[in-house]
C-alpha cells in the first residue's frame, strides 16, 4: 500500500473514531489496512473514543425497493438523523445498494463485499461515507421475494421517491391470474403497511412470542389485585384478542372493517392465499 492510501486509510479511521495518529496507524498495521478490522482493534484495545460513531443510535434513514422479473428484494439502511436521510450523497448510496440488493438476492454478506459503479466495495464505500457526513450509518435488514413462489405486490407509504419511503410494505400471493386478483394484491400491501401484522395465520406465531405476551398480561392482572381463577379467564380473552390483531387472515380489513382479510380473499377466490409477507418501518425496533 503507498503512503498516499494509508494516510488517507489513517484519516478515514480517526474520523471514524476520533482516536489519535500513532494508535490508528498502529491498529491498521496489525489489521493489514482493513478499517473495519482495526475498530475491532482499537474497541479490544480498550480505547473509549473507538466507539465514538459505532456506538450512537441510527434510527432514521430509508427502506427502498427493487424489482427483476424474478425477483423482490427490500432493504433498511439507517442514519442517525433525518436531515442525513435526505442528504443526496446518501440516497445515493441507498440507491445503488437497492441495485446490488436485488443482484445478490437479498444476501447482506455479499451485498458487503460487492464492488460499487466507483470499483470499491460496499464496506469501504460506506466508510467513506461515514468519514464524509459525520454520523453511524449501517445497512441495517433486507428481504427476498423469489417470484418462482408467487406474484408480489408492494406498497411504499409516503413515497420520497420511485421505490424510497420510510415505510414499505410487500406481500406474496400463491396466484394472480386477473385484474381483481392483482387489485387485492395492491391492497392487501397498503394494509400490512397500515396495520403490521406479525404473521399470517395463529399457526405463524412462535410459540415463545404467544409466552411472553401471556406473561405480560398475566402480570398486568396479578398487579390488579385479580384471584387467579379469573386471571386464567380473562388472559385466555386477551391472548385470543392478541393473536387476532397480530395475524394478517384474522385482522380487521382496514377498507371494510366488518370484514376479516381472510374473507375479503375467499370472496375472490376461495384457492387465493397469502404465501409470504414483509414490512418494513425505519428505525423499527431500534
Amino acid at each position: 500500500m503507498s503512503n498516499k492510501n494509508i494516510l488517507e486509510n489513517i484519516k478515514k479511521l480517526r474520523e471514524i473514531t476520533g482516536v489519535g495518529f500513532k494508535d490508528c496507524k498502529n491498529a491498521l498495521e496489525e489489521s493489514s489496512g482493513d478499517i473495519e478490522k482495526s475498530v475491532e482493534f482499537l474497541r479490544k484495545k480498550g480505547i473509549a473514543k473507538a466507539t465514538k460513531k459505532m456506538s450512537r443510535t441510527a434510527s432514521e434513514g430509508l427502506v427502498l425497493v427493487r424489482e427483476s422479473s424474478s425477483a423482490l428484494t427490500l432493504i433498511e439502511i439507517n442514519s442517525e438523523t433525518d436531515f442525513v436521510a435526505k442528504n443526496k450523497n446518501f440516497i445515493d448510496f441507498c440507491k445503488e445498494l437497492s441495485e446490488i440488493n436485488l443482484k445478490v438476492n437479498g444476501d447482506l454478506n455479499k451485498l458487503k463485499k460487492t464492488q460499487m459503479k466507483n470499483n470499491i466495495d460496499v464496506d469501504n464505500n460506506l466508510i467513506s461515507l461515514i468519514s464524509k457526513i459525520g454520523e453511524k450509518i449501517t445497512i441495517r435488514r433486507s428481504y427476498f421475494f423469489d417470484k418462482n413462489k408467487g406474484k408480489v405486490f408492494f406498497y411504499v407509504h409516503s413515497a420520497l421517491d420511485d421505490g424510497i419511503g420510510k415505510i414499505i410494505a410487500a406481500i406474496q400471493l400463491n396466484q394472480a391470474e386477473n385484474s381483481e386478483e392483482e387489485n387485492i394484491g395492491k391492497k392487501i400491501a397498503m394494509h400490512v403497511a397500515a396495520s403490521s401484522p406479525i404473521a399470517i395465520t395463529k399457526e405463524d406465531i412462535k410459540q415463545d412470542v404467544i409466552n411472553k405476551e401471556l406473561d405480560i398480561i398475566k402480570a398486568e392482572l396479578v398487579n390488579s389485585g385479580k384471584n387467579k381463577e379469573i386471571i386464567d379467564k380473562i388472559s385466555q380473552g386477551k391472548i385470543n384478542k392478541f393473536i387476532s390483531e397480530n395475524t394478517l387472515m384474522d385482522q380487521l380489513w382496514i377498507m371494510d372493517p366488518d370484514k376479516k382479510v381472510k374473507e375479503v380473499l375467499k370472496s375472490i377466490n376461495n384457492n387465493l392465499k397469502v404465501v409470504d409477507f414483509i414490512r418494513f418501518k425505519v428505525g423499527e425496533g431500534i
